[in-house]
């Protein structure tokens, strides 16, 4: 295959937020370094990481101008020195930088190659939402048989993920969303949803539970749901499993810790766990292929929009009006 020399991409020129990403036509197309490979882009995933990393909110973040995403799906078209993993022509799925883009350069011991079947919009997912959702319930969260979960988001990528997998592993999930989005989280197995927009939370959930709490929260929403987060977890058993900041920060001193929420806080980013916990890593990606294997877990389709329209599709995440993954396709 032919490699050309620039591409067509998505450049974030601010910090002001997904508003200010152009489409450009003149992006140098990257090389594959030692350990590294070139993939055609086929899909790329389209996450909150990216709405923050664009809003200057993602600590350590890229400095504008730069290509957006991190996430994508596409055909191996060149390799680096030194890999023995996928060659040319192999399709597989990964994290990198600068996904929005036609071309995309990702570490060769990292990709994982889309299952058999599958296209490449159905395996986005498998390497954030997906693995993120387990760690998040089980080595992080120790779900077990029988206990409550309270899931936020549970509308979208990885929140559909972990409600199906809470089911599986026997707990009673309480899920919250907005409104319109109640029927699609019900028909994922969830048994109760609660209103993400209005109500009390922290007494709907201790209601629901008979003033006990819940075992495990699976905490993305930030800001003022994050304090009902703490008061619906159980007293000194409670976890809550943070992996998520969509709502904005949302601080807890060491003094609330102590005489106010008396529960576990556990801080989650799944491209920190792959590299300081590979073995971890490793064992959700086992776990992950029994779980397809099971059909817990089934390939969908993406909502994909053209990647001129990423802004669009940025703006309507972080206005919370989508549901599942989306896609961005070059």
């Amino acid at each position: 295959m032919s490699i050309p020399a620039t591409m067509r991409a998505l450049q974030q020129t601010s910090l002001n937020g997904p508003q200010d990403m152009r489409l450009i036509t003149d992006a140098p197309v990257p090389s594959p370094g030692q350990g590294e490979i070139l993939i055609r882009v086929t899909a790329a995933g389209v996450n909150f990481a990216d709405i923050s990393k664009a809003h200057g909110a993602f600590l350590d973040g890229p400095q504008p101008p730069y290509l957006a995403g991190f996430e994508a799906a596409g055909e191996v078209v060149a390799v680096g020195e030194a890999v023995t993993g996928p060659q040319p022509g192999a399709r597989v799925v990964g994290v990198g930088t600068g996904s929005f883009a036609e071309y995309m350069v990702l570490p060769a011991a990292a990709a994982v190659p889309v299952p058999s079947g599958w296209t490449e919009q159905q395996a986005l997912g498998l390497v954030v939402n997906w693995p993120t959702a387990l760690a998040a319930l089980k080595p992080l969260g120790g779900i077990a048989a029988g206990h409550v979960v309270l899931i936020h988001a549970a509308a979208g990528g990885t929140g559909q993920a972990a409600v199906r997998m809470a089911k599986h592993y026997g707990a009673t999930v309480i899920a919250t969303a907005s409104p319109v989005k109640h029927e699609t989280v019900l028909a994922l197995g969830a048994d109760h949803v609660l209103d993400s927009v209005g109500g009390d939370l922290a007494a709907e959930v201790t209601e629901l539970t008979g003033g006990c709490g819940v075992d495990l929260v699976l905490e993305s929403a930030g800001g003022a749901t994050f304090a009902a987060s703490l008061a619906a977890a159980k007293r000194v058993t409670g976890r809550v499993v943070v992996y998520g900041v969509a709502g904005g920060e949302a601080p807890i001193t060491n003094w609330e810790l102590v005489y106010k929420h008396q529960v576990h806080i556990i801080g989650l980013d799944i491209g920190v766990l792959i590299k300081a916990a590979p073995r971890m890593f490793g064992e959700l990606v086992g776990e992950l292929s029994a779980l397809i294997e099971a059909g817990v877990l089934a390939p969908s389709l993406p909502t994909a929009y053209e990647l001129a329209d990423g802004p669009k599709a940025l703006t309507e995440l972080e206005a919370r009006a989508t549901v599942g993954k989306l896609a961005l396709l070059p």
